[in-house]
């Protein structure tokens, strides 16, 4: 039997109040009590009963319009008690769990920034405070803002809870927030305030004590009159009462996953904070959500939309769009919790069955979810209430859908249908192992990206940016992979030593602050190198060091969201910038551009440091270098199957929003081709073997670390014998010169007599596209490419 509406009238209080002798006061006719809660009992020793919000949605369903209602409307009370004409210097918290969301709806009417505590913290994230919440099962609560994000501010700080009993918590916190991060004025905003008189003046006094300022907000203020025994005559309450409804007997629903849709690197949540342009974001996605599920979802009838946990706001603003897409689905919304409640099949009790489930996040502990069809709905004479179901369930989780299998069976008898939602989860991306680099790309794999290479090269020399689109992924034929094979053979124990003397050198530099490097590898061509120094460091040293890759574009400048990423976990003076070798300088240059540009902007970063780490350095462009010689790094042969099977990254206005990262594409279907672990492999399996020569080419003081530039000049002379007005169309080196050769329209390759032996796969590669190789006696470099001007 189908779910239908409930009368918005129905009682949910009379059963407890005739159980334990707590009276609900008469109150406004026009926002009753009963209109706003119902009474359960709890299962927790410290407190006997608990009120049910019916316009939360936590516990009961509810239409999320009125959710979302419910919080505008107590955003009107903190207008109403404290001056927020300018809500910029505002901030709200919300409690986890229970007021997550409302919290957030609080803040979306205020327009201000917004933050939740949580139980759930962010690994790697500094916890700034901590507090606990004395009556709950769950007591401790953690604020845990990234760096970016201040607790300071000039104007109001709201803490927003589902309820305010005694307010306790409410000023545990602001005690601990006014100790590090003072205001002038606190407002405390709950939905129903059921403090008493004497609460009230403790209320008062306590933050007179505290010294400051603190104003009430509420929906409905009405203090229940509760007997002092009411903790002993729980147990008997709870053995009056009949036992939980049962599942219905219907056929399980059938299930069905959607991971698609959530866009990569977004938060769903506002753990780590909020800004007022930030929830605008969130509910673009949540609008994207909607219109993906309003297609999925077949036929009409009730539909369930389920939050979990402290992910509320999110799957609210889904439920909403949702049913503005399809009013044929009467959707509802409630949210899995923590709290365990007493579950009576009563029709004038608010919590008619609870289930319960290992936790997607922590299977270790239990999650529930109450009730599921609304329990004031009256069914047709002759079918009991526990057999009513949806047509449809849609679980919105940011928890991988493989984690979710027992929740899914739980849900599985009440919905003809059991839709999950993935929101916030890193789907997998590169094929190095995890430990081995954190890539802060947002996944843009979805996109077709790929231009030919004349079209490309046309497009780049009339103004497009190169950033802008791919080249076709080169995959090489038998003979030239052998050639790879080979120099990577005869070139693994020099890497090893070239990788090991960086490595000494970074770590002395940051020896001097007391600290180990944290690695921030520029994709792509850095990643491998950054992930050859983090096996360094662990095989040798025995150090754990973070590896981060983010992107630099040529013209562009660094990823600045990735960039504040690794800072809210990384002092700036712990950051080590690290590419695979050195051309002409133009990502040095730009690296030092983009570091100036951070520390004018954030003076708190004035200790990062812009010198990058390379393992060759022909051009004299940084003292931080393993070799100057131009020698072939064995993964400049190839591209993705070499750098963990991802593509160059990418910067478009239209793939790239505010608050993301730079984007990239992952080619799993390269596997099988895929040497990106061989590389990284076989040079580390020489770190051992090569310590003494990495320790005499540290302490050889006849080594110049000088940084010169003297390759830029180089190529100016070049480019002018060559005639070339754009410098950009020339490219020095063994590296630079393989990607003019895989990926642009190369003119000639100009190569040094005395090195052809070692340019094996160079020649190759030209022979194959029909580009001319001229010997050219004096070059500065092994080699260089020029890029054919296509365009006058």
């Amino acid at each position: 039997m189908r779910a239908g509406a409930a009368p918005d009238t129905a009682d949910l209080t009379a059963t407890v109040e005739t159980l334990l002798g707590v009276t609900v006061p008469v109150d406004d006719p026009d926002q009753p009590f009963t209109s706003l809660a119902g009474l359960a009992l709890r299962d927790n020793p410290r407190r006997a009963h608990l009120i049910v919000s019916r316009i939360l949605g936590k516990h009961i369903p509810v239409a999320p319009g009125d959710v979302l209602r419910g919080g505008a409307l107590l955003g009107e009370a903190v207008r109403d008690a404290v001056d927020l004409r300018d809500p910029d210097g505002a901030l709200v918290i919300g409690f986890c769990e229970t007021a997550t969301g409302l919290g957030h709806a609080v803040a979306q009417e205020l327009g201000a920034s917004y933050l939740h505590s949580t139980r759930r913290p962010v690994p790697g994230l500094p916890l700034r405070i901590s507090f606990e919440e004395e009556h709950s099962h769950a007591v401790a609560h953690h604020l845990q803002p990234g760096l970016a994000f201040p607790l300071d501010g000039d104007g109001p700080l709201v803490l927003v809870d589902d309820e305010l009993t005694t307010g306790r918590t409410a000023l545990n916190m602001i005690a601990a927030l006014h100790a590090q991060h003072p205001r002038d004025e606190y407002v405390v905003a709950a939905l129903i305030d059921t403090r008493t008189a004497i609460e009230r003046e403790g209320f008062e006094r306590r933050a007179a004590e505290m010294g400051v300022r603190v104003r009430v907000a509420s929906v409905l203020a009405v203090a229940l009159d509760i007997p002092e025994d009411v903790l002993e005559r729980v147990a008997a309450a709870r053995s009056a009462l009949p036992g939980p409804a049962a599942a219905p007997t219907g056929p399980l629903g059938s299930v069905h996953v959607h991971d698609e849709w959530w866009p990569q690197q977004r938060a769903a949540t506002a753990r780590s904070g909020m800004t007022r342009e930030d929830t605008e974001r969130l509910v673009g996605f949540a609008e994207r959500l909607a219109g993906g599920l309003a297609g999925a979802l077949e036929g009409s009838g009730s539909t369930l939309v389920v939050g979990t946990e402290e992910l509320l706001h999110l799957p609210t603003l889904v439920g909403a769009g949702l049913a503005g897409r399809r009013p044929d689905l009467a959707v509802a919304f409630q949210s899995t919790t923590r709290s365990p409640v007493h579950a009576a099949d009563d029709p004038g009790y608010a919590i008619r069955r609870s289930l319960a489930f290992p936790a997607p996040d922590d299977p270790s502990r239990p999650s529930r979810l109450h009730n599921i069809i609304d329990p004031s709905i009256v069914p047709p004479p002759g079918t009991p209430w526990s057999e009513l179901r949806h047509e449809h369930i849609v679980v919105v989780v940011d928890a991988p859908a493989a984690d979710c299998g027992p929740m899914v069976e739980a849900l599985r008898p009440y919905a003809a249908s059991v839709h999950v939602v993935v929101v916030d989860v890193e789907r997998p991306f590169g094929s190095y192992p995890p430990e081995d680099v954190t890539w802060l790309l947002t996944d843009l794999s979805e996109v077709e990206l790929e231009r030919g290479t004349d079209d490309r090269e046309e497009a780049i020399q009339s103004g497009v940016h190169y950033s802008e689109m791919l080249p076709v992924e080169f995959q090489p034929d038998a003979s030239y992979l052998a050639l790879f094979h080979e120099a990577l053979a005869e070139s693994a124990r020099r890497l090893a030593v070239d990788t090991g003397v960086v490595g000494e050198l970074l770590a002395a530099r940051h020896e001097v602050h007391g600290e180990r490097p944290v690695l921030v590898s520029l994709a792509r061509a850095g990643t491998p190198v950054g992930v050859l120094l983090r096996r360094y460091y662990d095989q040798v040293h025995g150090w754990s060091v973070p590896h981060y890759t983010i992107s630099i574009i040529r013209g562009r400048g660094i990823d600045e969201v990735a960039l504040a990423r690794v800072l809210e976990s990384h002092p700036a003076s712990a950051i080590a910038f690290v590419d695979g070798w050195t051309g002409k300088g133009a990502i040095q240059r730009q690296l030092t551009e983009a570091v100036a540009a951070w520390r004018e902007s954030h003076p708190e970063h004035a200790a990062l440091d812009d010198e990058l780490a390379v393992l060759a350095d022909p051009g004299g462009c940084t003292e931080l270098h393993g070799t100057r010689e131009d020698f072939l790094i064995p993964s400049a042969c190839l591209n993705s199957t070499v750098s963990g099977l991802v593509s160059r990254t990418v910067l478009r206005e239209d793939l790239i929003g505010p608050g993301m990262f730079h984007g990239a594409k992952f080619y799993p279907q390269w596997a099988d081709e895929d040497v990106s672990r061989l590389f990284v492999d076989t040079v580390a399996a020489h770190f051992a073997d090569a310590a003494a020569d990495i320790a005499a080419r540290v302490e050889d003081t006849t080594i110049s670390r000088t940084v010169t530039w003297a390759g830029l000049r180089s190529l100016e002379r070049i480019a002018a014998t060559y005639s070339i007005a754009d410098i950009n169309l020339v490219k020095p080196g063994v590296g630079e010169t393989t990607r003019v050769l895989l990926r642009r329209v190369p003119w000639q390759i100009l190569v040094r007599p005395d090195r052809l032996g070692d340019l094996g796969h160079v020649l190759a590669l030209a022979e194959a596209r029909g580009v001319p190789v001229v010997p050219v006696a004096d070059l500065p470099y092994s080699c260089i490419g020029l890029i054919r001007q296509v365009v006058p």
